[in-house]
């Protein structure tokens, strides 16, 4: 496997005939609360942004460079799952969840859909593929990692300011020091995930 992402596997779905190909991936499965969000992204060849990998190998001011570049130039849709969904239906449903409502949000519908991962969630009707490391793999996947990472941290940012203490402008809901000593201190908001172990314990004070 390469050091960066390419386009072969969008080339070899259009070689079938499936012209508008949509890289899809998800941030936010392990955080204690917020929602999980998920992108889709149709590139277009000849108008790829340079520099596209994985968002968790980009900077923070990279991601946020290459958000801006991805929405001028791409086709792009964004969902999400909310805690609350995330506590009903379980972490990977709600993922897909997600996923099914990017593509939902996508200006057409897309021909084909790359999936980040090992499973092509339930609910999808169209062509799909599901390619594990795939934000390492493809550019489609890798433009909608970044989007979907840079729209969840705007939205934890959002939710420090209304939840102070918890540092979600930094820790963005992971089960960081800092965050587990908050949620021990100030209690679970309407934004944790109640259904992860460390919420679930200190709400039952297991």
């Amino acid at each position: 496997m390469s050091d960066s992402p390419d386009f072969s596997a969008e080339l070899a779905a259009q070689s079938r005939g499936l012209w508008r190909v949509a890289g899809v991936d998800e941030a936010g499965r392990g955080p204690l609360c917020g929602p999980v969000v998920a992108a889709a992204v149709i590139l277009t060849p000849g108008q790829i942004p340079e520099g596209l990998n994985d968002s968790k190998k980009l900077t923070s001011r990279r991601r946020e460079a290459l958000f801006s570049q991805i929405v001028a130039m791409a086709e792009v849709g964004i969902g999400q799952a909310s805690a609350d969904e995330i506590d009903a239906i379980n972490i990977l449903r709600a993922s897909h969840l997600a996923m099914e409502r990017a593509i939902a949000a996508l200006p057409r519908p897309p021909d084909h859909v790359l999936i980040d991962g090992n499973l092509i969630p339930r609910g999808l009707t169209l062509s799909a593929a599901a390619l594990v490391k795939g934000d390492a793999r493809s550019l489609s996947i890798a433009a909608a990692s970044i989007i979907a990472k840079v729209t969840r941290d705007r939205i934890m940012v959002d939710l420090a300011q209304q939840h102070p203490g918890y540092g979600w402008g930094k820790n963005a809901g992971y089960p960081t020091k800092d965050h587990l000593a908050a949620l021990k201190n100030l209690g679970v908001t309407p934004h944790h995930r109640r259904s992860f172990k460390p919420v679930h314990n200190i709400l039952y004070q297991v």
